[in-house]
């Protein structure tokens, strides 16, 4: 049988700036296709960072506004209150999300904002030369840890999904992945059910997507895929952290 991909009606037709290899176009395509199957494109805000990720507002047909470094969810918590039946997400690096980001990341959930926030993490800084970020594993040789990420100096990994499941306002905190088809569409189920829970004001979702970036890894695009599901999930375990309704709605 011929299986025939028909391209997300909320995915635009541009051609795509990233680099070979990356993850950030497969998480666009997974997130059109839910608003497309959810038919909320036409009620949905995104909010759109600094780094890689800030470019996602060319790729999704839908209302963005742009955040300063690291203000997304508080830029969310605004349009949320003000349009409170508008799904609402912010799209985010880690190093948006976890660095300069944290405080608005972390506070988002401990009020219990009800707003979904992508976290795409690749353990480094992609767009500005591949710095050491919150999430780069130990070992791991960057420009600026360039013998490797020593604990006693430059600290642990952060692991945002199990912190953020930590906080009472928290509905949905899961972490995934897209090195395969398996992990792909495990992904996507996060997406909807994250947005069903917004919908249904349960509280604040966040979903941790372990991605690549082969550039600064220094990898061709297969490489870094084994890399992230051999080495990424080591420190990043994917699964469900915390779900108050996985009973009722999965």
């Amino acid at each position: 049988m011929k299986i025939v991909y028909e391209r997300p009606k909320t995915l635009e037709k541009v051609v795509n700036h990233y680099c070979p290899g990356c993850h950030h176009g497969i998480l666009h395509a997974l997130i059109a296709e839910v608003l497309d199957e959810m038919n909320l494109a036409d009620k949905t805000v995104g909010v759109a960072p600094v780094g890689c990720a800030v470019m996602a507002y060319n790729y999704l047909d839908i209302d963005w506004i742009e955040a300063p470094h690291g203000r997304a969810v508080a830029i969310a918590t605004g349009i949320k209150l003000a349009h409170p039946d508008v799904l609402v997400f912010t799209y985010q690096g880690d190093g948006d999300a976890a660095s300069i980001g944290l405080a608005e990341t972390l506070y988002g959930a401990i009020r219990g904002v009800n707003v979904t926030t992508f976290m795409y993490n690749n353990a480094i800084y992609g767009m500005t030369g591949g710095q050491m970020a919150p999430t780069t594993l130990l070992g791991m040789k960057t420009t600026t840890s360039p013998y490797g990420r020593d604990p006693k100096r430059e600290g642990y990994p952060v692991k945002m999904a199990e912190t953020i499941a930590l906080q009472d306002g928290t509905a949905f905190a899961a972490r995934s992945a897209l090195f395969n088809p398996r992990a792909i569409t495990e992904t996507k189920n996060h997406i909807k059910h994250a947005f069903e829970l917004q919908m249904k004001g349960e509280g604040f979702t966040f979903i941790e997507v372990v991605g690549t970036c082969p550039t600064n890894w220094g990898m061709t695009p297969v490489e870094a895929s084994e890399f992230a599901k051999n080495e990424m999930v080591k420190t990043y375990p994917l699964g469900i952290k915390k779900d108050v309704k996985g009973s009722e709605t999965r």
